[in-house]
C-alpha cells in the first residue's frame, strides 16, 4: 500500500476530552505503524482551557490549525464553573458553535449500533435492540441555534428558526448517499403538522428523492420517530432531521448501545471534517482514569474512512470489538474487573498493530491474565 501522509488537528479540549484523545491518537498511531503510513498531529487549544489561557473559545491559531488540517480529532468542551453560571459571557459552547459556522460543518453523523456483547447494558430489552444498525445525518449549521434570538421589553424571549433550501439539499444528498451504500431506506424526522421549516424540509427532501429511486423514503413526526426509537430501532437505516431534533433524538438513540462511550460522531464540511465522541466533558470522572475511550477510538475509525483509509477504518472498528468481546471496558461497563482509559486504549493498539500477538493475547485474557502495558 502507498504511504500515506496526513495532518490531524487535536482538539483535547476540558474534562475527560484530553485522556480519550490521547487514546485516539495511540490507536491511530498503531494503524499507522501497521499499514505505513504518517500521520502528523498537532494539539490545539478549544473551549474553556482555551478560554482560561486566552479568553477566547476558539482561537484564531487553532481555527487556522483546522483549516490547515486534513482531518481534525476532538475531544469534549464543557466545565462546571461555566455550566453553574448562566450569567457567563464566554462560554465553552460559543468555541463549538463558532467552530462549526466558521469551518462550514453542515452535517453531524452519528452512527448507532446495538454490539450484541453489551445488550444487556442497555435500558432497553435485548430483543427491542438487537441487531439494530443506523445512522443519523443531523444539520448542523441552521435552524433554531442559529436563529436571531433575544429578549424583549415585556421581558419575553424568542428563539427564531429559519433554513434555506440549499441547506437542506446540501444535507440530504449526504444521507441520500449514505442510505444508498446501506439498506437503502431513508427516514426524514421533523414536525411538518405544525412547523413551516418542517414543511420546507419536506418539500427539498421529496425533489431530492427522486433523484434516489432506489431509496425508499418515509416521513415521521418527531415525536413519533422519538417512540419508535424505543419501541423498535431495528426499523430505521438513515435518518435525517434538523438541527434541533437531531440533537435531541441522537443522544436518545445512545441508550441502544448501553454507553454514549461508544457513540462516534462526524462533523462534515466541504473542505474539512471534525470527528469526536458524542459524550460531553463528563468533568467529574477527569484524572481518574475510568472514561471510556471507545467512542473516541471509534471516531478515529470515521476519520480514517474519511481520508479514504477504508481497511484501516475496519480493522479499527474489529479491534473495538475483540475489546468489547473480551470485556476489556472501563468501570461504566465492566464494574466487576474493570481496566482503565488507558489499558482499554492500549489493548485496542496492540491488536492493530501486532496482528501475530492477537490469538495469544486474547487466551490470556480469557484466562484472567492481562497483557495490556
Amino acid at each position: 500500500m502507498d504511504l500515506v501522509t496526513k495532518k490531524i488537528a487535536v482538539l483535547p479540549g476540558d474534562g475527560i476530552g484530553p485522556e480519550v484523545c490521547r487514546q485516539a491518537v495511540k490507536v491511530l498511531d498503531a494503524v499507522a505503524e501497521r499499514f505505513g503510513h504518517r500521520f502528523e498531529f498537532s494539539s490545539h487549544l478549544v473551549g474553556a482551557c482555551a478560554i482560561d489561557a486566552t479568553g477566547n473559545p476558539l482561537p484564531d491559531e487553532t481555527l487556522a490549525a483546522c483549516r490547515a488540517a486534513d482531518a481534525v480529532l476532538f475531544g469534549a468542551i464543557g466545565d462546571p464553573k461555566y455550566d453553574n453560571d448562566p450569567t457567563a459571557k464566554v462560554r465553552p459552547e460559543q468555541g463549538l458553535l463558532r467552530m462549526r459556522k466558521e469551518l462550514g460543518l453542515f452535517a453531524n453523523i452519528r452512527p448507532v449500533t446495538a454490539y450484541k456483547a453489551l445488550l444487556k447494558h442497555s435500558p432497553l430489552k435485548a430483543d427491542r435492540i438487537e441487531g439494530t444498525d443506523l445512522v443519523i445525518f443531523r444539520e448542523l449549521t441552521g435552524g433554531i441555534y442559529f436563529g436571531e434570538k433575544g429578549r424583549n421589553a415585556d421581558g419575553s424571549a424568542y428563539d427564531n428558526c429559519t433554513y434555506s433550501r440549499p441547506e437542506i439539499a446540501r444535507i440530504a444528498h449526504l444521507a441520500f448517499q449514505s442510505a444508498v451504500s446501506r439498506r437503502q431506506h431513508l427516514t426524514l424526522v421533523d414536525k411538518a403538522n405544525v412547523l413551516e421549516t418542517s414543511r420546507l424540509w419536506r418539500e427539498v427532501v421529496r425533489n431530492i428523492a427522486l433523484q434516489y429511486p432506489a431509496v425508499t423514503v418515509d416521513y415521521l413526526f418527531v415525536d413519533n420517530a422519538a417512540m419508535q426509537i424505543i419501541v423498535n430501532p431495528k426499523q430505521f437505516d438513515v435518518m435525517l432531521t434538523e438541527n434541533m431534533f437531531g440533537d435531541i433524538i441522537s443522544d436518545e438513540a445512545s441508550v441502544i448501545a448501553g454507553s454514549m462511550g461508544l457513540l462516534p460522531s462526524a462533523s462534515v464540511g466541504a473542505a474539512v471534517a471534525v470527528f469526536e465522541p458524542i459524550h460531553g466533558s463528563y468533568s467529574q470522572a477527569t484524572g481518574k482514569g475510568i472514561a471510556n475511550p471507545l467512542a473516541a477510538i471509534l471516531s478515529a475509525a470515521m476519520l480514517l474512512d474519511h481520508l479514504g483509509l477504508v481497511a484501516e477504518a475496519e480493522l479499527v472498528r474489529e479491534a473495538v470489538d475483540e475489546a468489547l468481546t473480551n470485556n476489556i471496558l472501563t468501570p461504566e461497563l465492566n464494574p466487576t474487573a474493570p481496566y482503565t482509559t488507558e489499558q482499554v486504549g492500549s489493548y485496542v493498539a496492540f491488536w492493530i498493530a501486532d496482528s501475530n500477538e492477537q490469538q495469544w493475547n486474547a487466551h490470556n485474557i480469557a484466562v484472567g491474565v492481562s497483557t495490556i502495558i
